[in-house]
């Protein structure tokens, strides 16, 4: 995969699949997410843990950026 990692604050809305997320010191990938009623997302991690996230959760997550795509595309 190319580009630099960046550091995002993200929420249920922002979050996409491929993020890496931190939780109790413990690195997690984001595989797949499904919408919950009442804005909410079950994450579902590479190692099959799940996490539902609320619509007012924010969290930190790492995110893979390529500098020499625009920003507003996807890498």
């Amino acid at each position: 995969m190319r580009g630099v990692l960046v550091s995002v604050e993200i929420d249920a809305a922002t979050v996409r699949a491929g993020d890496q997320v931190v939780i109790g010191g413990q690195p997690f990938t984001v595989r797949d997410m499904t919408a919950l009623g009442s804005g909410r997302k079950r994450l579902e991690f590479e190692t099959g843990e799940t996490l539902v996230m609320n619509r007012r959760t924010v969290l930190w997550a790492a995110r893979r950026h390529d500098p020499r795509i625009p920003r507003g595309r996807p890498a």
